[in-house]
């Protein structure tokens, strides 16, 4: 995966790291040399320029980044210009930080794809949702073992646990379902609230596009998600 991470303050150079480190290739973006020249040994590429600078964003690689991540913290103005920039510039996929409530509804206002917290969730939790594809969200328990929430495949529509038999081929449990359902905030932008359904029992059925909730070791999750992607490229 190609990851552009602009705004390399603790919470940004903390993820661009995690990212390298789990394989994928990540270009750091900061207006501050100072911060670009104390990451750049530990990233791909790290290159300072002004994010909310129309001309200076289109030396970026954009189209074949899979995911910009904002990471501009305490100037809440630059970062929703460089989140507005990016939606211009169409990239694939864009998650923003968002420090208060407000700057969060206008982020989503503004059809964001995803919104960090960095006072509630960490780097490594980010880092470790992104490299696992197909993830909604996850929360490491330690290096080996976390819960996973992911998005229930197609190829499940209608079945059981008990007829998926996930336990026995991959070693994961399913811990509860989550019903999605659409909604708007205070600002009438759309966006999505999950219900949880109650603890997962052998005959609860799972529905398409809903969430499942995973237990199990980091390399069984992958292989399982793998499975869900080749299913639906056809591979």
């Amino acid at each position: 995966m190609k990851y552009i991470v602009i705004g390399l303050g603790v919470f940004g150079s903390s993820i661009a790291e995690k990212l390298t480190e789990m394989g994928n290739e990540v270009i750091g973006v900061d207006i501050s040399m100072s911060k670009v020249e104390g990451i750049k040994e530990k990233i791909t590429h790290a290159i300072s320029l002004d994010a909310t600078d129309m001309e200076a964003v289109k030396n970026l690689p954009l189209e074949d980044t899979d995911i910009v991540i904002i990471g501009i913290g305490e100037d809440k103005g630059a970062n929703i210009m460089a989140a507005a920039l990016m939606k211009q510039m169409h990239v694939k996929g864009l998650i923003s930080r968002a420090v208060d409530p407000l700057q969060r509804l206008v982020l989503e206002a503004m059809g964001i794809d995803e919104i960090i917290h960095p006072e509630k969730e960490t780097a490594d939790r980010w880092a470790q949702r992104l490299n696992l594809e197909g993830v909604v969200d996850s929360f490491e328990l330690d290096s080996n073992y976390s819960i996973v929430e992911t998005r229930i495949p197609k190829e499940y529509h209608e079945k059981t646990i008990k007829d998926l038999n996930i336990k026995a081929e991959f070693d994961i449990i399913i811990l509860t379902t989550m019903n999605v359902s659409p909604t708007r905030n205070e600002l009438g932008a759309q966006t999505e609230k999950a219900s949880v359904q109650g603890i997962a029992r052998a005959d609860t059925v799972l529905y398409k596009d809903e969430i499942m909730v995973l237990y199990g070791h980091n390399k069984d999750i992958k292989r399982l998600l793998e499975e869900h992607r080749k299913f639906k490229e056809g591979i």
